[in-house]
């Protein structure tokens, strides 16, 4: 049986949605998702929504927790995979992956 659980919520103008996968509720790590994406907008503050789909991989016992973070802006679409021990590390990566190639389009854009 699969899990699936979506919640979205919409902040400053951000639609936020975060999906669980094979998990069951967590509320501290979606929240912890969110209020990573919210650091996002200090790169750029065009962010129209932002997708993230937490997984857990039961065939994988070393880094089974997997984060995708998907960010739209106008005309683009930014994606970030991470897998980790847990699911904070692989949030963080994603998050510095997002920062950077936003930072890059912002730069490119002016």
């Amino acid at each position: 049986m699969e899990v699936i659980m979506t919640k979205s919520t919409v902040s400053d103008a951000v639609n936020i949605k975060v999906t669980l996968r094979h998990s069951n509720n967590h509320n501290n790590i979606e929240d912890y998702a969110r209020n990573s994406v919210q650091n996002l907008m200090k790169f750029y503050p065009g962010i129209m929504s932002c997708h993230v789909i937490l997984d857990h991989q039961k065939n994988d016992f070393e880094k089974n927790k997997l984060a995708e973070i998907t960010v739209h802006v106008p005309q683009k679409d930014f994606v970030a995979k991470e897998a980790g021990v847990a699911y904070e590390p692989a949030i963080d990566n994603c998050i510095e992956a997002l920062g950077k190639q936003l930072q890059k389009y912002k730069d490119k854009m002016q």
